[in-house]
């Protein structure tokens, strides 16, 4: 996949659960690549791990989402569920802060799946990378189901 000595940066998995493509979640926004590239993962967890180290650039105040730069200089978005901002910060807990660093593995963010899900929203999270341009290669692992803190995108400076 990556040339010898060419050095591969790793984004982990924030979440456990079935991967699809991006291009498969009922958002235009996500699906057609305007927030950046990404993978969605449905999840079969309650909770949003830091997929790397790195530092909290946004945590929205209603808990569905969190932004992130890694000490790579990878701009992450994770977004958990669509729609859900109208949930108001129903059902989500929110675990860090604005300019907090943060490692692989630290919770960020802990939701109740199946309230969100009785309430009819869908809870695929799309993982999206902010800014592919700054990148000569993305490539997204797509394995059927990913544990939290597996590889998930394989990325190259």
């Amino acid at each position: 996949m990556f040339g010898l000595g060419k050095k591969r940066l790793i984004i982990s998995a924030p979440v456990e659960g079935n991967s699809i493509p991006i291009s498969s979640v009922n958002d235009p926004a996500f699906s057609n690549d305007i927030l950046g590239c990404g993978i969605a993962i449905k999840p079969s967890s309650n909770r949003i791990v830091a997929p790397a180290r790195g530092t909290i650039n946004v945590i929205f105040k209603t808990g569905h989402a969190v932004g992130l730069t890694t000490d790579n200089g990878i701009e992450i978005l994770i977004h958990v569920g669509l729609d859900t901002v109208k949930l108001k910060g129903q059902y989500f807990t929110i675990k860090c802060k604005n300019g907090e660093r943060v490692k692989k593995g630290d919770v960020l963010i802990e939701f109740d799946r199946e309230a969100i899900d009785a309430c009819g929203y869908d809870t695929v999270t799309p993982v999206v990378i902010c800014n592919p341009q700054d990148f000569s290669e993305i490539t997204f692992i797509d394995p059927a189901f990913v544990q939290e803190g597996s590889d998930l995108i394989y990325i190259k400076k």
